[in-house]
């Protein structure tokens, strides 16, 4: 009898067992740093002219609201931080600190080549897969911490995302019971989670009792997809624009950057098709804030930038009926629905192909529903901890680890 395993628990027995060889993997390689750390005295390598207590990596200039302020701290108290980032032109490249020292180190994979061999004591990043891609850990390295840049599911990376990282920090409870869940299905070692905030939220928050709303076109829709098969733009294309002009209200349609990269055929299609007009408008400023908070009303897919708007600006989500193809990332391991999702459904309005004709009385609906203003409210309580406080715990956590970290090695 020949023993029948389907598909997907053919893919989930693979991905168990690929994390169970990764563990171990790791589990030794860890022992392996100790044990040589142990041999040198304690020191790893703190003598040496290369070394660096404090080191922040950034894969790309975007991430610069997460650690702009954690960068002003730390110029502050005097203690001297390296900033690593991947792009020529990010914004700190032009900051004049005395103690923050900021390099460009080339594209990810040149970028690798100094981050797999950095002496450090405290590394903190946003990017994902160490360990996993080309990025690896460096023995000389004592402690590595991720941050998380979005509110919403922490199990959305790519397989084992977070995985070798030593600690997270977190922008909500319910972040912590994604990763846990994680471990447990991949019997890891605990790793240690903090729950920080949310700095980019902060920042905006900030920015929002600043400024307010800029002046703008009367009622707005602002469509934000994100890229790839099950973003809307690819799902939909011309007919959800057509059927977002045929409401009547002005329309700024705002694609995921890699939009741009991955689907140019597409992008140019559309905007040929649909020019910017007295009521439509493309936005690709690298500065969101003025398109999110001229609308009154958002539709969106996955995109994580839906909790910038709803927490901040405290107006309705539409979300789109797409699908993800989980496979890939750390969630399909749980079968589990996505937060965001959970989040939607509680209070939110699903917009399906067969509704479009009935777009714009979808849309008043939405503004005027106060279930979904409690599911805001509910939300925001939930993943966004610690309002404006993030900067400064993320800078705390770090300074405190370096010296439990130079305890414990006797240094």
């Amino acid at each position: 009898m020949i023993l029948y395993i389907d598909p997907g628990t053919g893919s989930m027995l693979f991905t168990v067992l690929l994390g169970l060889i990764t563990t171990v993997y790791f589990f030794v390689q860890r022992l392996f740093v100790r044990l040589k750390v142990y041999l040198a005295g304690g020191k790893n390598g703190k003598a040496d002219k290369n070394y660096m207590p404090f080191v922040i990596f950034s894969d790309d200039k975007r991430y610069w609201d997460y650690f702009i302020d954690v960068c002003r701290i730390f110029e502050e108290k005097g203690r001297e931080l390296v900033y690593w980032t991947c792009s020529k032109d990010d914004p700190i490249l032009k900051e004049e600190y005395r103690h923050v020292k900021a390099e460009y180190i080339g594209n990810i994979n040149a970028a690798s080549v100094r981050l797999n061999r950095m002496k450090a004591g405290v590394c903190l990043s946003t990017t994902p897969g160490l360990d996993v891609y080309q990025w690896k850990r460096s023995r000389d390295t004592g402690w590595y911490v991720h941050i998380l840049h979005t509110a919403g599911d922490a199990r959305v990376y790519r397989m084992f995302g977070m995985d070798f990282y030593d600690a997270v920090l977190v922008t909500g409870g319910h972040q912590i019971e994604e990763i846990r869940q994680l471990e447990n299905i991949r019997k890891e070692e605990a790793k240690e989670i903090v729950v920080a905030g949310e700095p980019h939220i902060d920042k905006l928050y900030d920015r929002y009792k600043r400024e307010g709303v800029p002046d703008k076109n009367g009622f707005t829709v602002l469509l934000a997809p994100s890229w790839g098969e099950s973003g809307i733009l690819r799902r939909f294309g011309e007919k959800i624009i057509d059927a977002l002009i045929d409401t009547g209200f002005y329309i700024i349609i705002r694609p995921h950057p890699q939009s741009m990269q991955s689907e140019k055929d597409m992008m140019d299609r559309l905007m040929e098709h649909f020019p910017d007009s007295d009521k439509l408008e493309w936005n690709f400023d690298h500065d969101n804030y003025e398109c999110l908070s001229k609308a009154d009303i958002m539709i969106s897919d996955f995109s994580g930038v839906i909790w910038d708007y709803m927490f901040i600006f405290e107006r309705p989500v539409i979300y789109a009926d797409v699908e993800i193809d989980e496979g890939p990332y750390d969630i399909y391991c749980t079968k589990d629905k996505r937060w965001p999702i959970k989040i939607l459904e509680r209070g939110g309005i699903k917009l399906e192909e067969e509704s479009f004709p009935k777009l714009k009385e979808i849309i008043e609906d939405a503004v005027n529903s106060e279930n979904i203003r409690k599911t805001i409210e509910d939300a925001r309580s939930e993943a966004w901890a610690n309002p404006g406080e993030a900067a400064e715990r993320i800078a705390d956590y770090m300074l405190s680890k370096y010296q439990s970290l130079e305890a414990d090695t006797g240094a």
